[in-house]
């Protein structure tokens, strides 16, 4: 038996795994046991239900040869990798010569490897001079990125996860960790029940969830009303003097500004807006400001929103005017959702940055990718460029004429799915790189690139606290399925960039990749592939050449412990917002407020959990969890079917009555796409305003409607479509067995 060490491909906790495998080369799923890796610091051996079963579904519905059509109404038919490759390099430099380069997109994920990021933003933003990728983790975290900017002057979270066990008091904000991080919970968790009552947990969120449960004050709030929530903690915070004025004085900026908004938060109004009680709202602010250490985690609860910035920059200030950054057990800590958005985020995927946390409007910035790339100078643009909602607009305007989506599944996850779907279907030209098929988005594609997933490509991730694992192949890929970085690098040699794209591995890529962080907050430069296989995960910054201010914070894996930021003053920057509220509130034609999240078992769309046998018996349907008073008001009872309807769209469920929610607000999972179930998809309803600094859609917050269905029409329609999902599995498992 051999036995290799990786890291778990779902969540951004990023915990290491160990596979055991015949020594015979078997890729089986049968032949492999997944465990977790005891000496990976993140994790320490813990692993979830996703980790435990991941190699369940390695071999399952896999997409193994490139598939390619004429038109979204015609069937696939086999290609050779040559004719897809060079159709997709033909079809670029139509596009570039007809509409220019801003016609041409491309929509990436966390789920890919580093070295498939970089080499994506080499071939977009500096090959072809269009800054028009973006990934998934827009729809994730981003408005974490946009506040950790403007509050510290760069991306890079400053905690880790050692501070779980060395804090006092824990605020979770925006975040069922339990279901949706469960190994940074569980850590907690224990940390937080060894104390006994010497560590506060305290966590803000409209339902009770698991994490809710564990809480020592849990603060039910109105969704939508975090801000005020925040603003009247700090309101206390600043009469009753627990705030650290010398942290404020020497290291932050724009301090009055801050107290003139949160002086008109006194605790009577924000109780009444969050609807909770005054008393909770003061246990709140006197357990942060006494404790000695505060932690704050947050997710997609608060980034979610069209006011994820200031969200997340008012909790970021919190932090600022008590001092509590850059010390054990402190600070603003975002959990990212997946395993390799922070690595995204340090190769520069997304719309607006470039590798090594550079800005694309930053000439200086432009200037030394350029230089790196061997690129003339001004071949980077200095407009952002389209991000993922911009995307779909632009394909409804006929401004985008071709796009690239790698290793995510948008005909499920974007928002207002039915004007998603209708966007994708009129683009020109998609190619589609997945691991699996079938998939919501492959529908749309003219051209299916068969991706090599977890365990069959060799590269590098970097979980939520900074900390980056090198993930080893241990098997090869299925049929003739490629690794994504060398599928980007072919396209680039076909459109003339043969220099920029001369790798010969992935290492060459990440060796290339390192260099471009020097000097950087995220400083990697003395990490390579050969020295992570040998050491193990090692968190950055972690430069090559030491410097006096390197070494004096070698040992601490916290950020900004000297309390100096990478502003143009040095200082870190206060924010003040007042709360606008939800961009959908409730109103009598849609008078509930409609929320989403993960649950326990599944990831995102169910392109991998869906095909996992224990995973589909923990969570076999999606239910609509409602407030006893509002279905008593409906008329409804657990087990019943209701219609739900927004503006855009309707979904049907299954009801689940609980008291683990508040009253007027609904909440419905996250994963099911029409592959998965008939009519239950949760972005039918949502919306697409976007928050105006971060770009994120706000998918965490809908006004709907509640419509009761009749038993027996429930079940004629249900016969029906039964019928039409069999006669579309049948056709699915034709083309697949091409």
């Amino acid at each position: 038996m051999t036995s290799t060490k990786t890291l778990c491909p779902y969540c951004g906790v990023g915990c290491g795994l160990e596979v055991v495998s015949d020594e015979s080369g078997s890729s089986k799923r049968n032949d492999l046991t997944v465990r977790g890796d005891r000496a990976h610091p993140s994790s320490q051996g813990m692993v979830c239900v996703k980790g435990g079963t991941i190699g369940e579904a390695l071999d399952k519905n896999r997409l193994l040869y490139p598939l390619m059509r004429e038109s979204l109404d015609e069937p696939f038919r086999q290609v050779s990798w040559d004719e897809a490759l060079d159709a997709i390099a033909n079809r670029i430099r139509h596009v570039v010569a007809q509409q220019g380069p801003e016609a041409v997109c491309m929509y990436g994920s966390g789920q890919l490897q580093t070295e498939d990021y970089y080499l994506a933003q080499k071939l977009l933003k500096g090959c072809l001079g269009t800054n028009n990728f973006d990934a998934n983790s827009r729809l994730c975290m981003s408005s974490a990125v946009a506040a950790y900017i403007q509050s510290f002057g760069s991306d890079g979270p400053p905690p880790c996860y050692d501070d779980l066990e060395q804090t006092e008091c824990a605020f979770l904000i925006g975040t069922n960790t339990a279901d949706c991080h469960p190994i940074v919970f569980n850590r907690l968790r224990k940390y937080h029940r060894k104390k006994k009552g010497k560590v506060k947990l305290i966590v803000v969120d409209p339902r009770r969830t698991e994490t809710a449960k564990a809480a020592d004050l849990h603060l039910a709030i109105r969704p939508g009303t975090d801000i005020t929530l925040m603003n009247g903690i700090a309101h206390i915070l600043l009469h009753k003097r627990w705030i650290d004025a010398a942290f404020i004085d020497e290291a932050t900026k724009g301090f009055q500004d801050y107290v003139e908004v949160i002086q008109q938060y006194p605790p009577e109004h924000v109780a009444e807006v969050c609807g909770i009680s005054v008393q909770d709202l003061e246990a709140a602010a006197q357990c942060w400001g006494l404790s000695k250490s505060v932690l704050s985690l947050w997710s997609m609860g608060l980034n979610q929103f069209a006011e994820g910035t200031a969200k997340a920059r008012t909790l970021i200030n919190l932090h600022l005017m008590t001092g509590q950054l850059g010390k054990p057990g402190a600070g603003p800590f975002s959990l990212t959702g997946q395993p390799n958005a922070m690595g995204g985020r340090e190769a520069g995927g997304l719309a607006h940055i470039l590798p090594g946390y550079r800005l694309v409007k930053n000439a200086e910035h432009r200037q030394a990718v350029e230089q790196a790339w061997g690129l003339p100078e001004g071949s980077i643009s200095p407009t952002p460029g389209l991000a993922a909602w911009d995307m779909m607009v632009g394909l409804e305007q006929g401004a985008v004429g071709l796009l690239w989506i790698a290793a995510t599944n948008p005909a499920v996850s974007m928002p207002d799915i039915e004007r998603t779907k209708a966007a994708l279907r009129r683009s020109p030209f998609t190619v589609y790189q997945e691991t699996y098929y079938p998939t919501e988005t492959a529908e749309y594609a003219h051209v299916l690139l068969p991706a090599a997933q977890w365990g069959e490509k060799t590269g590098i991730m970097t979980n939520s606290e900074r900390t980056v694992t090198y993930c080893q192949a241990f098997r090869p890929a299925p049929g003739e399925a490629r690794a994504d970085w060398e599928i980007f690098a072919e396209v680039g040699r076909r459109l003339g960039f043969e220099q920029q794209f001369s790798f010969q591995s992935s290492a060459d890529v990440y060796a290339e990749f390192v260099q471009l962080t020097a000097g950087r907050v995220c400083d990697m430069t003395g990490l390579s592939h050969d020295r992570l296989a040998a050491e193990g995960p090692i968190q950055w910054p972690c430069p090559e050449h030491e410097t006096e201010a390197t070494a004096a914070t070698k040992h601490d894996k916290r950020l900004y412990a000297d309390h100096y930021f990478p502003t143009p003053n040095g200082r870190a920057n206060f924010a003040a917002f007042h709360e606008k509220g939800l961009t959908e509130p409730p109103d009598p034609e849609f008078p509930f407020v409609l929320t989403n999240g993960r649950l326990y078992g599944h990831w995102h769309t169910q392109s991998r959990t869906g095909r996992i046998e224990r995973i589909q018996k923990m969570h076999p349907e999606p239910l609509l969890e409602m407030h006893p008073i509002d279905a008593q008001h409906l008329q409804v009872q657990s087990g019943d079917w209701v219609e739900l309807r927004s503006r855009r769209g309707t979904a049907r469920l299954k009801v689940h009555v609980t008291q683990y929610i508040r009253k007027g607000v609904l909440f419905i999972p996250m994963h099911w796409g029409s592959l998965w179930a008939d009519s239950a998809e949760c972005n039918a309803l949502t919306h697409s305003t976007v928050c105006p600094i971060s770009l994120q859609p706000e998918l965490k917050a809908s006004a709907v409607a509640v419509v009761p269905i009749p038993h027996g029409e429930y079940r004629l329609e249900q016969d029906y479509l039964s019928v039409e999902r069999e006669t579309y599995a049948h056709s699915k498992s034709n083309l697949l067995s091409i």
